[in-house]
């Protein structure tokens, strides 16, 4: 008889990011898997409130809206200690926020660049940094960032979002190295194209800077590089989440799953 345990009843989960797209999915899913949650990011206090409320009412949990911007290292530490004041521990942390500019480099925007490194890249390791010591401590834990296909590979004009993406992967490796006998994984899930409000945003950028149209982008630009044609759905990133947050997924470390439709695997 199987003893793995995927009920994530009791655990407590940060999730960055999640006050919509990919990380508000991710939120529901481990709440609807039985965690408690601390969901972050920017937009309208009343629809923020609204998913907080949301998401708690649909399964019984409880769920706690934390602030923190992720471009300030105090607020993100501050964000870790508060799930620790409110629950008592702190079991999952995924690394979701982030953010996209296209252009080419000699037209980059130094500030977009430097935004981009700081939420993208940065702040996971001041995520993973506040988080290690309560996870030493409880001798277990999960670190989940949220990579992509662009921390495999590399598409033009957008030289910030695959340079953050790439060092989210070797950040991912390092880290897993040096918890792996401490109960604590860090692995990292890199999606194909999800139609995010991200992507939304980012169609109309790439028709402008590829000079073609927005429907051209989608066929010939985004949806060409994922063998299925097809978008990356949140449930099949939820899936690959509660694989590394359970017992299921124990002895995965510094390792990835790709879910992009077999982008990169050509």
């Amino acid at each position: 008889m199987s003893s793995i345990r995927t009920d994530l009843t009791g655990q407590v989960a940060i999730v960055t990011g999640s006050t919509s797209g990919i990380g508000a999915a991710m939120a529901d899913a481990l709440a609807a898997n039985g965690a408690n949650v601390i969901i972050n990011g920017l937009g309208d206090a009343d629809a923020i409130e609204k998913e907080r409320a949301g998401i708690a009412e649909r399964h019984g949990v409880e769920v706690r809206y934390h602030p923190a911007n992720m471009l300030k290292s105090g607020e993100i530490a501050d964000m870790v200690a508060f799930a620790k004041r409110e629950f008592g521990r702190l079991d999952i942390l995924m690394n979701n926020a982030g953010i996209q500019h296209v252009a080419p480099v000699d037209e980059f925007p130094e500030d977009k660049w430097d935004a981009i490194i700081a939420i993208n890249l940065t702040s996971v390791f001041h995520g993973a940094k506040a988080a290690l010591p309560i996870m030493k401590r409880q001798g277990r834990g999960r670190i989940v960032n949220l990579a992509s296909a662009h921390g495999l590979v590399a598409s033009p004009f957008k030289s910030a979002y695959v340079a953050a993406k790439h060092g989210v992967m070797g950040f991912t490796k390092t880290l897993a190295l040096e918890v792996a006998e401490q109960g604590i994984t860090c692995n990292a899930i890199c999606p194909g194209y999800v139609k995010t409000p991200l992507v939304e945003n980012q169609i109309g950028d790439t028709a402008k800077a590829r000079g073609i149209t927005e429907e051209e982008v989608v066929r010939d630009v985004l949806l060409a590089a994922q063998p299925t044609k097809q978008f990356v759905t949140y449930d099949q990133l939820a899936g690959a989440l509660l694989y590394l947050v359970s017992d299921a997924g124990a002895n995965m470390n510094g390792s990835w799953i790709s879910v992009d439709g077999g982008w990169t695997a050509k």
